[in-house]
């Protein structure tokens, strides 16, 4: 806690006084640039990978970057996030980014990890369909890169529970939101954007665009993971 509240005198100090006329802006109002959907994994921080300000990313995190789908009369706080996102914020973009090494997809393999947790084994059932998927098309991989291809087919399942989605189904629908699939490489700090068109996720580059995940449709999950670029 000591270098918590020392931070937060720093960040006053440091940060806040030197440019208190930008913070006092966000005072009045806020508009993302995107909807940044990812893990609650401390060593995924959206505004540092992105190298973004305050007030440019609207944030949801939770445990392995979990998208529920939609039931009805049954709301959430991640369908309130991302409905007050595109219709109270009007945003345009929805990026759903995984991360390796990532925690809850080793527990989803792996059910003696949350042996004691029985909240959180219930709460990654929601990627029950990626593990299947994993199962079914790489069961000849040996562990580690099962992991990783878990990362990938994840986001991409939860993606396609962000389309059930009132909200989502109708910007959709009005051509008014792009939807992103991402991987944060943490052990290099790279981003894989995955591109419908291909079914490999590419590395970001500067100078590109990153093809959106809707509404070209997704051909069959490729043989070997190595193709993915990842």
């Amino acid at each position: 806690m000591e270098k918590l509240i020392s931070g937060i005198h720093k960040f006053q100090a440091d940060v806040f006084a030197p440019n208190e006329s930008f913070f006092r802006k966000l005072v009045d109002g806020q508009a993302p640039q995107a909807l940044f959907i990812t893990c609650s994994d401390s060593r995924m921080v959206p505004d540092l990978i992105c190298q973004t300000d305050p007030g440019e990313l609207f944030v949801l995190r939770n445990a392995g970057n979990i998208v529920p789908p939609y039931v009805p009369g049954s709301p959430s706080g991640e369908e309130a996030t991302i409905e007050y996102a595109i219709r109270g914020l009007g945003i345009k973009h929805v990026i759903l980014c995984g991360h390796t090494r990532c925690g809850a997809m080793q527990a989803v393999t792996d059910p003696t990890c949350t042996a004691n947790m029985p909240r959180v084994r219930q709460w990654l059932d929601h990627a029950r369909a990626s593990a299947e998927i994993v199962c079914s098309c790489y069961a000849h991989l040996p562990p580690e890169p099962r992991w990783k291809v878990l990362v990938q087919e994840n986001v991409l399942v939860q993606l396609e529970h962000l389309r059930t989605y009132p909200a989502v189904a109708t910007a959709l629908a009005a051509d008014e939101l792009k939807l992103h699939a991402w991987v944060y490489k943490m052990e290099t700090g790279e981003v894989f954007a995955f591109d419908p068109r291909t079914g490999q996720f590419a590395r970001l580059e500067a100078d590109t665009e990153p093809a959106p995940a809707y509404p070209v449709a997704r051909p069959a999950p490729t043989a070997d993971p190595t193709t993915r670029a990842m």
